[in-house]
């Protein structure tokens, strides 16, 4: 398919000192000395950002490949955002597109055009990074005075709308039933011999769901941690501050009635809710639950659980991570027994008993199974018969193209912060924030695929580790089972392996 010359004009409004998008096509044409070119043209629209209909569909042209070379009148036509325009480049470049600006000779086939180009990417890097830094400086200072920064109220709690300063907000108001809940949950756990699965068990039993769920452990541990619940006195202040939490809020405010904000410290490494050094409390406006007695009797109690940690590193067996519950879904895990044999049970019939579970299946044998399994996979040559390299997986292109489209939402947004007014700037910090942990989702996603991807030299080394099984380390058998295998499921009496190829 030949590609096509595009000259694009976009003119705001009719003036006598303006240049009408027909005298910027001519001004265009004479780049190309005659040659062919397709139009396209916004008329009314602002250069200030890139919500143009003409400009839009540039773009979507370019990206299917349909366009050798973009010529303007001058820089501004296309765009008067530093980011937008690089943002653009950037499009351009990926695809080959040539970039010509007709009166400021600007032209990126040229030496001189890639060195402005570049000169150009630089202070882009420079305007985004001093944005980025801008809106973290909001934020911490927004939640420095007990602002609400967004994301779904804590269960017990819903949202109305307050002036806090002058300042449009939101605040957390009480919510009756799901609060009776919470004082439910608080009351069970402060006894020294409820554990997190008599309370999720309770609660299964019962048919409460919590935000449309069962309640498992992770979301329990969450909420008991939590100090928006508490109302905060001088004893929950010295805790903290025992902890090495940054208080923003003097001692005088900690008077009993109002809960807590636990935000995420700037230079902080650790998660909030796990280890407190460097993160920052605050006093919110809202009123607490449960008495600071209660709450850090729970805390407590808490910091001396020593059940099991979700992410640990793999050691009773290299189907860990893999292996799942026939019945649920949900992972099993290994368990020693006293006779020093293993066997596998379903981790949400260990959280509350909801699951019937897989039987007693021994760990040992459903290793030897899948391991035979294995030997049987490779011997019958049932490996992929082609590799792709990994930025041509169709799925990879996709996310790289959401990626893409996130990273320009954010360039918008942060553009418009610029003279933006408390609730405009509310509403943006919001969005990036949102954005961002889509962002970090697309990134996580990207990465599994990375790492699911088998190359060659890969399924050579699975196919020796096969061969060389009984000398081989945990490590080097996780590492075969990864390539080949995507999922176990057990069942009482039967397994079923989901292969990646």
């Amino acid at each position: 398919m030949k590609r096509i010359n595009a000259i694009y004009a976009r003119q705001s409004v009719d003036r006598a000192d303006s240049i009408s998008i027909e005298s910027q096509i001519e001004f265009c044409k004479y780049e190309l000395k005659g040659g062919s070119f397709k139009e396209y043209k916004d008329k009314g629209y602002s250069g200030k950002n890139t919500v143009r209909p003409q400009l839009q569909q540039l773009l979507t042209d370019i990206r299917r490949g349909e366009v050798e070379k973009v010529i303007v009148y001058k820089l501004d036509r296309i765009s008067r955002s530093i980011l937008d325009f690089s943002n653009m480049m950037n499009l351009f470049q990926q695809y080959q597109v040539e970039f010509v600006s007709s009166t400021e000779k600007f032209d990126t086939s040229t030496p001189m055009g890639r060195a402005m180009l570049n000169i150009c990417i630089v202070f882009a890097q420079l305007e985004r990074e001093t944005i980025q830094k801008r809106v973290s400086d909001a934020y911490y200072s927004r939640s420095q005075k007990g602002f609400r920064m967004g994301g779904k109220p804590p269960y017990g709690y819903r949202l109305e709308e307050i002036l806090m300063e002058g300042i449009h907000t939101k605040k957390l108001v009480e919510e009756p039933e799901e609060a009776a809940i919470v004082r439910e949950i608080f009351d069970m756990y402060e006894q020294p011999d409820t554990s997190y699965g008599d309370i999720t068990r309770y609660y299964a039993e019962k048919g409460v769901q919590f935000y449309g769920k069962e309640l498992i452990r992770s979301m329990l541990a969450q909420l008991l941690r939590n100090p928006v619940y508490v109302r905060a006195d001088m004893d929950v202040y010295r805790f903290f501050r025992s902890h090495g939490t940054n208080i923003v809020s003097s001692p005088e405010q900690f008077d009993g009635i109002h809960g807590c904000y636990l935000y995420q410290g700037r230079d902080a490494q650790t998660d909030k809710l796990q280890n407190l050094k460097g993160h920052m409390l605050v006093v919110a406006p809202h009123e607490g639950l449960v008495s600071s007695e209660q709450w850090l009797n729970c805390r407590i109690k808490l910091m001396r659980n020593k059940t099991i940690q979700a992410n640990r590193k793999a050691v009773n067996t290299w189907l860990a991570g893999k292996v799942k519950c026939g019945n649920c879904g949900y992972a099993l895990m290994s368990i020693k027994i006293q006779s020093g044999k293993q066997y596998l049970r379903c981790t949400k019939r260990l959280n509350n008993k909801a699951c019937p579970g897989c039987g007693k299946v021994y760990t040992e044998d459903v290793e030897n199974y899948v391991y035979k399994e294995m030997v049987r996979k490779l011997r019958e040559g049932q490996s992929p018969a082609t590799y792709t390299k990994l930025n041509e997986n169709p799925q990879v292109k996709q996310i790289y193209r959401e990626i893409e489209e996130m990273e320009k939402e954010i360039s918008l947004l942060v553009d418009s912060l610029a003279g933006a007014g408390e609730t405009l700037t509310d509403y943006i910090n919001q969005r990036v924030e949102e954005i961002d942990q889509m962002h970090q989702l697309k990134l996580e996603k990207l990465s599994v695929l990375a790492e699911n991807h088998a190359t060659p030299e890969q399924m050579e080394k699975v196919a020796s580790n096969i061969s060389l099984w009984g000398e081989i380390d945990f490590e080097e058998k996780r590492f075969t089972v990864d390539k080949m295998i995507r999922s176990l499921k057990v069942f009482p009496g039967l397994v079923q392996i989901q292969w990646k190829f």
